[in-house]
């Protein structure tokens, strides 16, 4: 039988997803602060796992969003390009908020292997750096390497850096759920995707989740 289509304009399609989102997750309730944030992950990944495997640490939206607001003194560090190219421009401009990724840098490149680390360690070291050389708060996401996230909980327990959120959800099958477990009991703000799932448009789905909140606000 022949599946009709639905007609909508360009700009309704992601309200409608919305609603299916809503109506498949039935009477499934989120904690106000966290809920839009499951939905736009569902979104991006139609999975709807993630509503059982996303996790929050107390505070840890009030914390990134505080972070968000701080104009010009919060910079997100992300393991990947794609990361860094999914989130919303406009919103980080409005808060003039710096987005990085130092894993092509040929600094990163050449410390990883002067030391025999993977670039995603190397560049959260330089990011770490970075932020006590300027002052400013850091919010970390990882959305590909669980070495990067390793690296990140090795610089929390020295105190070398204290993030104002850690976003992780890398995906894969080597270290990834340990990673996970370890920043989990790291004592700062994180929103974790338990489990082996994740990814780089997670990470970034995460992030818009954020920025939006803002821009609701005003």
């Amino acid at each position: 039988m022949k599946m009709e289509l639905e007609q909508l304009l360009p700009g309704e399609i992601e309200r409608r997803s919305f609603e299916i989102i809503t109506e498949e997750l039935g009477e499934r309730t989120f904690p106000k602060e966290q809920e839009d944030i499951i939905k736009r992950v569902i979104h991006t990944t139609a999975d709807f796992e993630y509503a059982d495997t996303m996790t929050f640490s107390k505070d840890a939206v009030s914390s990134a969003l505080s972070a968000l607001k701080d104009r010009g003194r919060t910079m997100i560090v992300m393991d990947t390009n794609m990361t860094r190219s999914g989130i919303h421009r406009a919103s980080l401009e409005k808060l003039g908020i710096e987005a990085v990724c130092y894993m092509a840098d040929p600094d990163v490149a050449r410390e990883a292997k002067e030391q025999g680390m993977t670039r995603a360690a190397v560049s959260m070291n330089k990011a770490a750096r970075t932020a006590e050389e300027t002052g400013k708060r850091v919010i970390f996401s990882v959305g590909n390497a669980p070495t990067a996230l390793i690296a990140i909980e090795e610089l929390i327990r020295e105190g070398r850096v204290h993030p104002a959120l850690v976003i992780g959800v890398p995906v894969g099958f080597v270290n990834v759920v340990q990673a996970k477990e370890r920043i989990m009991t790291a004592d700062v703000p994180y929103i974790v995707a338990k489990g082996r799932k994740g990814g780089s448009t997670v990470a970034a789905a995460i992030l818009n989740a954020l920025l939006y909140k803002i821009d609701t606000e005003r």
